[in-house]
C-alpha cells in the first residue's frame, strides 16, 4: 500500500514522534507497543489498532513480540513534526519567556499544524538553529540538507567523507578533535542513540549523539 498521497492525522504523527523520541533517547529499536501506549496514555488495544494502521501506511515496521521500528518514510515525517515543534519550542522560549519545558508543551500543539514553508520561514527567522529549547537537535529541513550538506549520521560507514558545517556551541571542540569545516572523516561506527565514533586527523573520536548532531557532510565525489 501507497502512502504518497496520505495526510498523517495528529493521532498517526504522535505516534511516529513517539517512536523517534524513544530511539533519540537511547531506546533500541524495535520499540515495544506497550512502551508506546504507556507514554501516550492510551490503551494497549488502541496502541496496536495504530500500529497496524501505520505498517498499512508503510511508515512502521512491526514485529510481533519485539516491538515497532520506523521505516525510512516514517522516521522522514517524524522528523518534520519534531523540527516544526523545535523550532517553535525555540520560539516560544527565546522570543516569548516560556520555560524550555513548557515552550515544548505548546509547541506540541502547533507541530501538527505548521506547513513547510512556515517551519522554513521560522527556521530563517531564528537564524538556522541546530537545537531546541531542551537541548534536543533539531532535523534539518530538505532545502537546508541541499544547501549545507547531510547529517552526519547519514554518513555511510567506513567511506571518508568531508566536513561541510560544525554547529556551536560544539564547533571549538570539534575543531580541536580535527574535525573542523573542510576535514576529512570517515565514521567507523554509530549507536542507535545518536552517538558517533569519527576518524579524524588526530584519531579516533567519541562523540555524543548532540556533538554529533552539530555535524553536516558532504560525500565524497
Amino acid at each position: 500500500m501507497t502512502n504518497e498521497t496520505h495526510i498523517n492525522t495528529e493521532a498517526e504523527e504522535m505516534y511516529l514522534i513517539t517512536i523517534a523520541m524513544a530511539i533519540e533517547d537511547g531506546s533500541v529499536s524495535p520499540i515495544s507497543v506497550s512502551d508506546i501506549a504507556k507514554q501516550l496514555e492510551v490503551s494497549a488495544v488502541s496502541a496496536n489498532q495504530m500500529v497496524k494502521k501505520l505498517e498499512g501506511l508503510a511508515l512502521v515496521d512491526y514485529t510481533p513480540y519485539k516491538g515497532v521500528a520506523l521505516t525510512a518514510e516514517g522516521a522522514e515525517r517524524a522528523s518534520s513534526v519534531l523540527r516544526r515543534r523545535r523550532l517553535w519550542g525555540l520560539f516560544l522560549s527565546e522570543r516569548l519567556g516560556l520555560t524550555p519545558d513548557r515552550a515544548d508543551e505548546v509547541a506540541c500543539a502547533m507541530e501538527h499544524i505548521t506547513p513547510e514553508y512556515v517551519a522554513d520561514r521560522l527556521s530563517d527567522f531564528l537564524g538556522d538553529p541546530k537545537f531546541g529549547p531542551t537541548g534536543k537537535p533539531i532535523p534539518r529541513g530538505a532545502d537546508t540538507e541541499t544547501a549545507n550538506g547531510i547529517p552526519l549520521g547519514d554518513a555511510p560507514p567506513g567511506e571518508d567523507v568531508v566536513v561541510a558545517t560544525v554547529a556551536s556551541p560544539f564547533d571549538t571542540f570539534l575543531s580541536s578533535q580535527g574535525a573542523h569545516e573542510g576535514a576529512t572523516v570517515c565514521v567507523l561506527a554509530s549507536a542507535s542513540n545518536g552517538s558517533v565514533v569519527l576518524s579524524t586527523s588526530e584519531g579516533p573520536v567519541h562523540l555524543s549523539a548532540e556533538a554529533a548532531a552539530a555535524i553536516t557532510i558532504r560525500l565524497n565525489s
